[in-house]
């Protein structure tokens, strides 16, 4: 009985994951509506597990059920996108200053590598479609981890969701691609190179201008 239980949560994570990364991804859009068996299709997961992550996607206000019609991907509005970045500014910053105490020096170094890595791998190659994707973890994966570094779950979990609708809000143009790879890739590593030097108001600053350029994009303007 209890290893029934533990597969059924362990398929509703997934499937909950799934869609979110649909979410991330812009594959489910803002005004789109699904129904159960889409959802199925495109999670790749079961009927069951979708169903039991729908009514989490709905506590986030990821989604909302119609009836007879099936679930509705809300849109979310410009006073959104504005409150959302100004959330992001007060958790990322604070995550900034607690750094030196909570991120090991080597794991900074390590994401300056990847950082450098990619841009390697651009001279080398050129802009590719892979190389995006690649840089796209990257830069998700940094900024996740500098939040949970502050070890608080609850401010974790606000910060994973608001992400979430963000992207949501602003459809593509958030996402990295072979176009604004070095833009972004440049960006953090101001932000870890003032880190690993322990220059706190630097990396505040940095990490100030470059969630100030997403917020711009995200609203439809452009960077100069």
């Amino acid at each position: 009985m209890q290893k029934t239980e533990n597969s059924s949560k362990t398929l509703r994570a997934e499937a909950y994951d799934r869609v979110i990364s649909l979410l991330n991804i812009q594959a489910l859009r803002p005004g789109q509506v699904v129904t159960q068996r889409e959802l199925l299709e495109q999670t790749g997961t079961s009927l069951a597990a979708v169903r039991e992550a729908i009514p989490r996607l709905e506590a986030e206000g990821l989604m909302i059920a119609l009836r007879q019609r099936g679930l509705m991907i809300p849109n979310v509005d410009v006073a959104f996108v504005r409150n959302a970045y100004q959330l992001r500014v007060i958790l990322e910053l604070e995550a900034i200053a607690n750094a030196p105490k909570h991120i090991p020096l080597a794991t900074i170094k390590e994401w300056e590598a990847l950082h450098r890595g990619i841009l390697q791998r651009l001279e080398d190659e050129g802009p590719t479609e892979a190389i995006a994707e690649t840089a796209q973890d990257i830069d998700w994966s940094m900024h996740d981890q500098l939040i949970d570094s502050l070890s608080n779950d609850l401010i974790s979990e606000v910060y994973r969701v608001n992400s979430v609708k963000v992207r949501m809000a602003a459809q593509k143009r958030l996402l990295v691609t072979p176009f604004n790879v070095v833009r972004v890739m440049n960006e953090h590593l101001d932000i870890l190179e003032a880190l690993r030097e322990q220059r706190g108001a630097d990396a505040a600053a940095a990490m100030r201008k470059h969630i100030g350029n997403s917020m711009q994009l995200a609203l439809g303007g452009d960077i100069d």
